[in-house]
């Protein structure tokens, strides 16, 4: 799966009011791994800062002037994002203005006819309802190091959602089927006989293994909030009794 996750900087806070997209930050994820590439580019607004805007951007009109319009770097922003699953949070504010941007062009429409959207937004509320789910709040609750976002930067941004994201899906990195464990790495197997079927290969784990597996299992379910393996594992623990 192919996934972006997206964050935008703008004039202020409200699209209706005519504000414009002054930054925007994207970074590629493949099969939930990284893939080293971005698209970072500042733009020229046509228009003054809302107050308050540049304190939280620390972006200025003269440092936007040589920058380009969104009308220039549409074509390049949208086939970087094309057929991904984008990650935003707060996905209604940043839609809402790239699409009145992409408005403004003719005939290319609106992000989500082009890409999928998951908001991290809503899945934290979902995950923590009644608690604060900000940017910073969640990388306070799940360890995510923010410690280089002094200003709200786009491209930084993205990067720390990405770490959120991760964190809110249970800390997966990559399945990592295609790659070879080393040789020290991989468990012992022995092929046991089952009457005249295929020999079938049994894993044995050393107990350092198994309670490492217990550990990170652990972890995956206090991040989760909710195992399934748990909930079946008291069901047949009852069914049993």
């Amino acid at each position: 799966m192919r996934q972006v996750i997206l964050d935008t900087e703008t004039t202020g806070l409200e699209w209706q009011k005519g504000n414009r997209v002054v930054e925007i930050g994207c970074v590629e994820m493949l099969e939930r791994r990284p893939t080293g590439r971005t698209f970072h580019r500042y733009l020229k607004p046509d228009r003054e800062f809302e107050p308050g805007a540049q304190e939280v951007t620390g972006l200025t009109l003269e440092f936007l002037a040589d920058k380009p319009r969104f009308a220039e770097v549409a074509g390049e922003f949208l086939g970087f994002i094309d057929g991904a699953e984008l990650i935003i949070h707060n996905a209604a504010f940043d839609l809402g203005f790239l699409n009145a941007e992409l408005a403004r062009l003719d005939g290319l429409g609106r992000i989500q006819d082009r890409c999928t959207v998951e908001d991290t937004l809503l899945m934290a509320r979902q995950r923590y309802p009644g608690q604060r789910n900000s940017l910073d709040a969640l990388c306070k609750r799940l360890g995510v190091d923010n410690s280089q976002r002094q200003l709200h930067g786009a491209l930084l941004d993205a990067q720390i959602l990405m770490d959120v994201y991760l964190a809110l899906t249970s800390g997966q990195g990559e399945i990592g089927f295609d790659s070879e464990a080393p040789p020290q790495a991989a468990a012992e197997v022995a092929f046991v006989a089952a009457g005249e079927a295929a020999p079938r290969p049994r894993v044995r784990v050393s107990a350092e293994e198994a309670e490492a597996h217990v550990a990170r299992l652990a972890g995956l379910a206090k991040k989760a909030g909710q195992a399934v393996w748990l909930v079946l594992e008291a069901e047949h623990e009852a069914g049993l009794a």
